[in-house]
């Protein structure tokens, strides 16, 4: 199994942010073909009670590399990928992983 992570630095508007993330991004997500799973996760702190270094993260899972590949250079995979700009005012990482 693999996963892409999409790791979201703090958004210059975390309202606006999540108001686009909820209504907008994640339909268009959702629509990305041969996903297994998906893990949404938003940081809330550090052990020692600090601000997380990161806002949020998303966790895409497939079952292999190349329904990772088909479903995410499939027009639903490309529409998702190009509306990150759309409101990632904090910058985004995206990795691929191996679990």
């Amino acid at each position: 199994m693999v996963k892409v992570v999409v790791v979201y630095g703090h958004p210059t508007d975390p309202e606006a942010f999540e108001n686009y993330y909820m209504g907008t991004h994640l339909g268009l997500a959702a629509q990305i073909p041969h996903v297994s799973k998906v893990e949404l996760s938003k940081f809330i702190g550090t052990p020692d009670g600090g601000k997380a270094s990161q806002y949020r993260m998303a966790e895409v899972y497939f079952e292999s590399m190349e329904q990772l590949q088909a479903g995410m250079g499939s027009p639903e995979g490309v529409a998702t990928v190009n509306d990150i700009p759309n409101f990632a005012t904090g910058g985004v990482d995206v990795n691929i992983a191996e679990v």
